[in-house]
């Protein structure tokens, strides 16, 4: 969630465009590009013209034109610290991030310290990740300018980056001093706040941002998270419905040429797809659903992502069908995660079949003789997605974990499919865990292997969810603002009832959190002789 400020900085005109840049100050674009087109024919290499040409075409996000025109510009006199700036505004708005921040870097060596050229290299900079150049040039801004507004929102946006959300909400309370009740830069104080477990005050920036902006679609859904943490579901899963209306959802919304299904008929004897909307976690969560819509005497099709197909089509009475296979016909639709608002769901009637998944025969024989006998088995995942918007805050680093298997009292896997860099190398350091997810296929192979363990220990992604559908009894290691979906202080999920909730008792704190996990290693062997160990 950014603001942005471009500068639409413009040259110093000769008397001879004077016409020329007084209509473009009026808005008046078909008359500058006339007046404009008039001046090249007589001096096709007139800089002026051809540079208020290239901010022309960029104000009509005409890019191929506004680049053309500004190179053009450039290659008459390289010395326009405003036209290779805007240079880098056209470069950045086709996404070529890399190539915009090299142009206002070399604006920058024309104009040393130009607050606009700054925070223009700044929002380059966060978009194409280089989150620590962001930061400095949102710093170097403030240094100049200490009441831009938006270089202190991105400034807290980029602090959040660094998952430093206590110093985030600094700077979006200055940008809130210069523009109060500022819709955006509430949301984006509410996010933060959010990150510190602190939900009702939260609420009340996106509130507050309601107020002022009805309609914004981020401040309802960023409010719908924070009613489902605080498990007000009535509320929270219709405000959900938002979603699709914010730029993170809206391209992904899916168009099926049939009606949306929200609860609001009965199914019975219609065909109605499901279809998989976010990551592999909120599939496996929430396809416990089908099976309701075929007690209802639907025929029920699912839409999942490939690496799920083999495993969710043991589902009864469900087709299962790839993302990007043909799909049959069907009669209604309605995602994954609208089913709650669907089926009325509060936290006492969340659907708890438990279990729901189960693993393949085929895959089971494959991994049943590759586990070592003896001791009981514990299989670890330590890492999300490095995508994942908060993964800073969800994933742990496998070196912090390392200390657990110098010397395990129990037999420990590996179940990361993906592993990082540096966790791969501390992975081949430690000989007590034993690497298995760098032989997974898909998640039928993840299944099998975690029906033949004895419990899972997994940060907050795809096989936790998949541990407790299973019902095998898991232990989900959170972060201390959790996802909405696991609510708060509480160390049990009625989504799946044989899993624990070890959360950090304080933002950032891990260690607490893996002396735990210890102590449950401990545990299960001394329960060794109940399970059959001997």
């Amino acid at each position: 969630m950014k603001i942005k400020r471009t500068s639409g900085r413009v040259p110093n005109l000769s008397r001879m465009q004077r016409h020329a840049y007084g209509a473009f100050q009026q808005g008046d674009l078909d008359r500058t590009e006339k007046l404009c087109a008039g001046i090249l024919r007589h001096r096709p290499e007139d800089f002026d013209a051809l540079h208020l040409l290239g901010m022309l075409n960029f104000q009509r996000r005409r890019m191929v034109e506004a680049l053309r025109f500004l190179s053009q510009a450039l290659k008459i006199n390289s010395s326009s610290a405003d036209a290779m700036s805007n240079l880098g505004l056209a470069l950045h708005a086709t996404g070529r991030h890399d190539e915009a921040i090299s142009s206002y870097r070399n604006a920058l060596r024309l104009a040393p310290d130009h607050p606009e050229i700054l925070y223009n290299l700044g929002n380059a900079c966060l978009e194409a990740g280089r989150i620590d150049e962001a930061l400095s040039s949102y710093d170097g801004v403030l240094a100049v300018e200490p009441r831009h507004v938006g270089a202190l929102v991105n400034r807290g946006n980029t602090l959040l980056r660094f998952n430093r959300p206590v110093e985030a909400i600094a700077s979006y309370d200055k940008a809130l001093a210069a523009m109060p009740d500022h819709p955006q830069i509430l949301t984006n104080r509410g996010h933060a706040l959010r990150r510190l477990d602190r939900p009702a005050e939260a609420l009340a920036d996106f509130e507050a941002a309601l107020a002022t902006a009805p309609e914004f679609p981020e401040a309802h859904f960023e409010a719908a998270m924070t009613r489902l943490t605080l498990g007000d579901f009535d509320a929270g899963w219709k405000a959900y419905e938002w979603r699709w209306k914010t730029g993170a959802f809206a391209r992904h919304r899916p168009q099926p040429r049939s009606p949306l299904w929200l609860g609001e008929r009965p199914v019975a004897g219609k065909t109605i797809l499901l279809h998989a909307e976010q990551g592999f976690g909120d599939t496996i969560q929430f396809i416990r659903y089908a099976p309701l819509l075929v007690e209802q005497g639907a025929k029920v099709i699912s839409e999942v992502q490939p690496e799920l197909q083999p495993l969710l089509s043991q589902l009864e009475g469900v087709t299962v069908v790839a993302s990007g296979d043909p799909l049959p016909a069907f009669d209604l639709h309605c995602p994954l995660l609208s089913l709650p608002l669907a089926f009325g769901t509060r936290p006492e009637t969340i659907p708890t079949a438990i279990p729901y998944l189960a693993a393949p025969a085929q895959r089971l024989a494959r991994w049943r003789d590759r586990l070592p006998p003896g001791r009981p088995r514990a299989g670890f995942v330590w890492s999300g997605e490095p995508s994942h918007k908060n993964d800073s805050n969800r994933s742990i680093a496998l070196a912090r974990l390392a200390p657990l298997f110098e010397d395990p009292p129990v037999q420990c896997f590996s179940l990361q499919r993906d592993l990082r860099v540096a966790d791969s190398d501390v992975l081949a350091g430690l000989p007590n865990l034993i690497d298995l997810g760098s032989g997974f296929y898909d998640f039928a192979d993840t299944a099998a292997v975690i029906a033949l363990l004895d419990v899972v220990i997994s940060v907050d992604t795809a096989v936790a969810h998949l541990a407790g559908a299973m019902g095998k009894p898991a232990v989900i290691l959170l972060p201390y603002a959790a996802d909405f979906r696991w609510m708060r202080r509480r160390d049990d999920t009625p989504w799946y009832p044989t899993a624990k909730l070890f959360r950090q008792p304080a933002f950032g704190d891990w260690d607490s959190v893996i002396v735990r996990v210890g102590e449950q290693l401990r545990q299960l062997n001394r329960d060794a002789p109940a399970l059959g160990f001997h």
